[in-house]
């Protein structure tokens, strides 16, 4: 039945009554039918899942009566208000947070391009607002009917999955089918978690598999939450029902700020700051052949019961967790010497490296604990590329600008002792138990290396083989050889080249007033720079002005000089002029003297210019007789 057929009778008189309706038949999702066999399989339906997650009554719907516009494939007769996804804004623990629920009873859940419209706009909204995004996954891929568009409208989702990443927290459930297209936002995101039996995670289906390679397989041989949580690691945690897993997503929520500008919530403590246990003086064997248990060390040291493991079944020879001291949020990395002696390999590099990354991104401090005497030797390892992954951890450590404390509880043998949290690798604190082994490598191998023509020389082989190994054990392998290069400069240098290449990008990442205040600092500078180099650029134009005065002063003066001038008659050194003559020759000077001046005042200002005004002709003629005089 569509929804067109549902809403035929509904009165055209009273609005509210029309409207009221409209959502209450968007709610039914696919109907009475499609509802009860979605239970039958040990599923929630959307609506259902989003009212156990969030607070009771916080939950505000988007899009709740929007559908498709396809007409093709009889699609015009399957029209559904919310067109398979439930989207909208709500609160966890008082929080507020985006989620969409896709909802399988309506066409399956398949992806269309209204889905992606609606679940684009709380994408959107979360990125302003600063709000985790959870996404509750159930779908059988893309909505055929609609063709290409559906296949951009995924690419839509995951553009905006990358431009929220290492910004807010993303998470995804797997709580049925997701397909195709459909499994790489969950990929994209920071946590995927699946439901036993009931979710499924591949990009190919098992006929797909079986008409190419002949393999026959089930869906949950295939891509299963066993699959995915034990071999491939594209899972982070499962559980046995939805219930469980939306309660994991509120306990996941609580470790995690709300985005990268916010702190982790701080949850009240009764466990003392100080406190001490000695069960920890023998948790770990002071023998290096013994295993235990390191997640009973970690359970001890932090607050009780708020350890929660990441990827524990992928790559178990490495612990990555979430757990509070003192109520904060830390995030802590583990050896498992119980399984594989705690070794390095590949998959517990990839395991180790992209957690750091995420408690880096959303400021979590990370704790290390080192049991481990190295990397996994062997021909697979290497031809899969041991170097390359383990480089990750490297760079994952030296990126870090958290704090980072790194405590070696028992060996910390070659590279493994770099790369795990060293103070060369940029760790604040390095601790280490009484009975630390950290050395180059172990005694077995360093002595027949450092004394092997001894021990081929001598009569007993063996005895002597042992001696130096005890010897290289007594001397070199042990905490206090470690602790007498701690403090020194060079340590230190090296953490300030760590943190000097990450400087930019951790800006991001720090509280907001840090922020505005090294914004003023880089405001400050840039503007100062600026206005240094207007002021001697300023000096420089006026320097340069009064170069251009002088000259054209000496230019104007030569010019003046160079006019002809009429030639006075000699005067006789005899007194031969009458009084008449020179009482002439006076008024004569005195007329020509006010020519001049009326002449100079009447003059246009560009000769103004080149004759001051205060300089008379006969000063000039005079000043230009004495010149002349000197040339000879």
């Amino acid at each position: 039945m569509t929804g067109m057929e549902e809403t035929d009778g509904l009165s055209q008189d009273n609005p509210m009554d029309e409207f009221t309706k409209a959502r209450l038949f968007s709610r039914q999702g696919g109907g009475e039918k499609r509802i009860k066999d979605q239970h039958k399989k040990g599923k929630l339906t959307a609506r259902e899942r989003i009212a156990t997650l969030l607070d009771e009554g916080s939950f505000q719907e988007l899009g709740s009566l929007a559908t498709h516009q396809v007409t093709d494939f009889g699609m015009a007769e399957k029209r559904f208000p919310g067109d398979g996804v439930v989207t909208g804004i709500g609160r966890i623990d008082g929080r507020r947070v985006a989620v969409y629920a896709q909802d399988f009873t309506v066409l399956g859940g398949s992806f269309s391009q209204v889905q992606a419209q609606k679940i684009n706009r709380v994408q959107d909204l979360a990125l302003e607002s600063g709000i985790p995004v959870i996404g509750l996954n159930d779908s059988g891929g893309a909505r055929v009917q609609e063709g290409v568009r559906s296949l951009a409208a995924y690419g839509e989702v995951f553009a905006r999955n990358v431009k929220a990443s290492g910004v807010i927290p993303q998470i995804s459930v797997i709580m049925g089918p997701c397909a195709g297209g459909a499994v790489y936002s969950p990929a994209l995101t920071d946590f995927t978690i699946m439901v036993d039996g009931t979710s499924a995670m591949l990009l190919t289906g098992p006929g797909v598999v079986a008409s190419v390679t002949g393999e026959k397989v089930s869906s949950q041989e295939l891509g299963g939450s066993d699959v995915h949580n034990t071999r491939s690691g594209n899972a982070h945690f499962r559980t046995r029902s939805d219930t469980e897993a939306l309660a994991l997503v509120q306990r996941i929520l609580g470790y995690l700020p709300s985005n990268t500008q916010e702190d982790a919530p701080v949850l009240p403590s009764d466990d003392p700051i100080d406190r001490s246990d000695d069960e920890l003086n023998v948790a770990v064997p002071s023998d290096g052949q013994s295993a235990y248990s390191m997640r009973k060390v970690l359970e001890t040291i932090f607050d009780r019961d708020s350890l929660l493991e990441v990827h524990r079944e992928f790559a178990p020879n490495a612990i990555v967790a979430f757990a509070r001291l003192g109520g904060r949020s830390v995030g802590i990395v583990a050896n498992e010497p119980s399984f594989m002696s705690g070794v390095l390999d590949i998959n517990s590099s990839d395991k180790i490296s992209r957690f750091v990354r995420l408690c880096d991104t959303f400021s979590l401090p990370v704790v290390t604990f080192v049991d481990c005497p190295g990397y996994l030797p062997g021909v697979d390892q290497e031809y899969n590329g041991v170097i390359r992954h383990g480089a990750k951890i490297i760079y994952a450590y030296c990126e870090c600008s958290a704090p980072k404390i790194s405590v070696v509880t028992r060996k910390a043998i070659g590279g493994s002792y770099v790369a795990l949290g060293s103070r060369q690798m940029g760790a604040d604190v390095t601790l280490a138990w009484p009975t630390a082994q950290i050395a180059v490598m172990g005694p077995e191998g360093a002595a027949p290396l450092v004394n092997g023509r001894q021990i081929r020389e001598a009569a007993d082989q063996d005895a002597e083989r042992q001696r130096f190994i005890e010897e290289y054990r007594k001397r070199f392998f042990n905490p206090y050889r470690a602790a007498d290069i701690g403090p020194r400069s060079a340590t230190d240098k090296g953490r300030q080249r760590c943190s000097q290449e990450t400087r930019f990008v951790s800006s991001v990442r720090r509280p907001i007033m840090a922020n505005f205040a090294w914004s003023l600092e880089m405001t400050l500078l840039g503007m100062g720079t600026v206005f240094i180099m207007l002021i001697l650029l300023m000096f420089l134009l006026v320097g340069i002005g009064r170069l251009d005065a002088r000259a054209i002063e000496r230019q104007q003066r030569a010019e003046i000089g160079a006019e002809s001038v009429p030639e006075l008659p000699p005067i006789s050194s005899q007194s031969d002029i009458t009084k008449d003559e020179l009482a002439a020759i006076a008024v004569a000077i005195v007329a020509y003297q006010k020519a001049q001046s009326e002449k100079s005042l009447s003059a246009p200002r560009a000769q103004e210019s080149q004759v001051p005004s205060w300089e008379s002709q006969w000063v000039t003629v005079g000043r230009y007789s004495q010149m002349r005089c000197t040339r000879r």
